[in-house]
């Protein structure tokens, strides 16, 4: 089968496509033939060494697929060759086929097609156990997203509003503002036009804002944290632009607020019965059209390196998907 290889730390432009063996699904296990495979912009660190998670090389990006069932292992009842299903594989999902744990994987509905199936679990699973799980949310208070019109905060911008959250968009670009409207965002602010501290202040009458996701990091991580409400939380996502902020722990004390960690990939581990709950449930409300888990552009197979470079470049709304 054919596979995109990282067997060095590397660019996109190294990524290599090549045959390896097919896989065979041992005791508990079962093959996928991948029809859609989803990448997020934690690939990019991986290929290039500087993402937490470290695969041994030759490995492929790509850590979300959907398909059908080729074959199942010994041990196996809730699978058989044909169904439609989704699963999360951390990476190797940049190729034809994968064995995954039989437990990891969850069935599809007919009417939902396998692109957006496959950009389900990563994105949503972290906004909804971001929300769920960490926020505190209540209904009616108001959550600022940065990067709202990238894949994790787009999620977080619909769920935010299916929780009765009031949704502030923050965004590099009109565009991207107007794309997050239409996603569950009920306000918007230009963070390249107008100081996002001042900005989320005048947007919430001068209260701050009682919730931030912030998927970014970087400049933007303190101005959003000087804005926030009393007893507010800060929800710590990750890094896209790079940096990893410092903060002042003093702008904590004087807010009475929290900095909360939301780790998807370690507490997932950790709650594999509430996360395959969770999943299952996006899956649902996706299927009945109550999150959009929108697809911006996706790329043949040997066009991983061009896909990766539209996720470098911060092009994308929504996610991008690669076809084996």
């Amino acid at each position: 089968m054919k596979a995109i290889l990282c067997s060095q730390y590397c660019g996109p432009d190294d990524l290599v496509l090549a045959d390896v063996p097919d896989p065979v699904a041992g005791p508990g296990e079962a093959v996928i033939s991948i029809k859609s495979a989803a990448l997020n912009f934690f690939d990019l660190l991986m290929i290039q060494g500087k993402y937490q998670i470290k695969p041994p090389f030759p490995f492929s990006p790509a850590a979300e697929v959907a398909g059908v069932i080729e074959s199942v292992g010994s041990g196996v009842t809730g699978l058989k060759v044909g169904d439609r299903v989704v699963a999360s594989c951390g990476h190797n999902g940049a190729r034809e086929k994968i064995a995954l744990p039989a437990n990891s994987i969850v069935k599809i509905p007919d009417n939902l097609d396998f692109d957006r199936a496959a950009g389900i679990i990563i994105i949503y699973g972290t906004a909804l156990h971001a929300l769920e799980d960490r926020a505190s949310p209540k209904a009616g208070e108001t959550m600022a997203v940065l990067g709202a019109a990238g894949g994790t905060g787009l999620a977080a911008c619909e769920l935010g509003r299916l929780m009765g959250l009031k949704v502030i968009a923050c965004a590099s670009s009109a565009e991207k503002l107007e794309f997050a409207k239409a996603h569950g965002a009920e306000l918007g602010l230009n963070y390249l036009t107008e100081d996002l501290k001042d900005g989320l202040r005048r947007l919430t009458g001068g209260k701050g804002v009682d919730i931030i996701f912030d998927p970014v990091g970087g400049a933007y991580a303190e101005a959003a944290l000087r804005s926030i409400a009393w007893e507010g939380r800060f929800l710590v996502i990750g890094f896209a632009a790079g940096d990893i902020p410092k903060m002042p722990l003093n702008l904590a004390l004087l807010k009475g607020c929290d900095i909360r960690g939301v780790f998807w990939g370690a507490w997932a581990r950790l709650n594999p019965e509430k996360n395959r709950a969770n999943l299952e449930k996006l899956v649902k409300w996706t299927a009945e059209g109550k999150i959009s888990s929108h697809v911006d552009r996706s790329f043949p197979l040997a066009q991983t390196a061009d896909a990766l470079k539209v996720l470098a470049g911060r092009k994308a709304m929504g996610k991008v998907i690669l076809h084996p």
